[in-house]
């Protein structure tokens, strides 16, 4: 997830807001490495459950359960050829999740996408190191969009 969190950073992950609201996107979250449930990763949420998601050269279109599609503005990365180009279409309990630097991200892009029951919960504060304390370390805020 780097630039967004560096190795050795200390987080607070809220483990209970997910039971009583849904993950949305531009989220960051940590879950279960579905390959081996004994490993952690932290990445960002892309894609909502039944959306289908585009993965170009340098930009991901969605186009959500209503038929919309657009574009996700993603200014937190940089726009390198990153993404080998796919379509994966999500199914009503699964997320496609994607690290912000896109060109060394272990994420759905690999392995596909995320189940909801492999989600822990979300980085809340980033208390270490000091001098990059933050409340919702990294999150992106999309409500025009979705």
């Amino acid at each position: 997830m780097y630039p967004t969190f560096e190795s050795g950073e200390y987080l607070i992950v809220d483990q209970m807001s997910y039971r009583f609201s849904e993950p949305e996107r531009g989220d960051v979250i940590v879950f279960r490495f579905p390959q081996d449930k004994s490993k952690f990763f932290i990445k960002r949420i892309i894609g909502l459950p039944g959306e289908t998601i585009e993965v170009a050269e340098r930009e991901t279109a969605i186009t959500n359960v209503n038929g919309n599609s657009f574009i996700l503005p993603e200014e937190y990365i940089e726009k390198e050829k990153s993404n080998v180009p796919q379509v994966v279409t999500l199914t009503d309990n699964e997320y496609f999740v994607m690290g912000d630097n896109r060109l060394e991200s272990l994420d759905s892009r690999i392995w596909g996408p995320l189940k909801k029951e492999d989600i822990v919960g979300h980085a809340m504060v980033r208390l270490l190191p000091f001098s990059r304390i933050d409340w919702q370390p990294g999150e992106i805020f999309y409500e025009q969009i979705n």
